[in-house]
């Protein structure tokens, strides 16, 4: 399992309308590739001008093949478009992150 934590620094006053436009251009598209995210949130403290989201994956290869796949998409590519004129966003950081050894994700759901 990896999980693709990303997060989206926006400038200050523009994360209402960087959410709104991902709503309306790339949320439908996005989840229609990589599946349901695990989160997908809005900064309440520290950054409050940041969005994370958490995707999860079967392994590398499946990230690749799905993002792969999400790129090609033309409704994606229209929802970049968007993206850059509205030119909101000032950062992006994308952090893999597998589990730890002890850690069952699994057991998680199962409670």
């Amino acid at each position: 399992m990896l999980y693709d934590v990303r997060t989206y620094r926006c400038q200050p006053g523009t994360i209402a309308a960087q959410l709104k436009l991902y709503k309306e251009h790339g949320w439908d598209v996005q989840r229609k590739h990589l599946g349901e995210p695990l989160v997908y949130g809005q900064v309440e403290t520290g950054d409050v001008n940041s969005y994370i989201h958490i995707w999860v994956y079967e392994s590398a290869a499946d990230r690749e093949n799905r993002r792969k796949n999400m790129v090609a998409d033309p409704l994606w590519q229209v929802f970049l478009k968007h993206s850059a004129a509205a030119g909101n966003l000032i950062l992006q950081t994308n952090t893999l992150v597998k589990p730890a050894p002890f850690f069952d994700p699994e057991a998680r759901s199962a409670k």
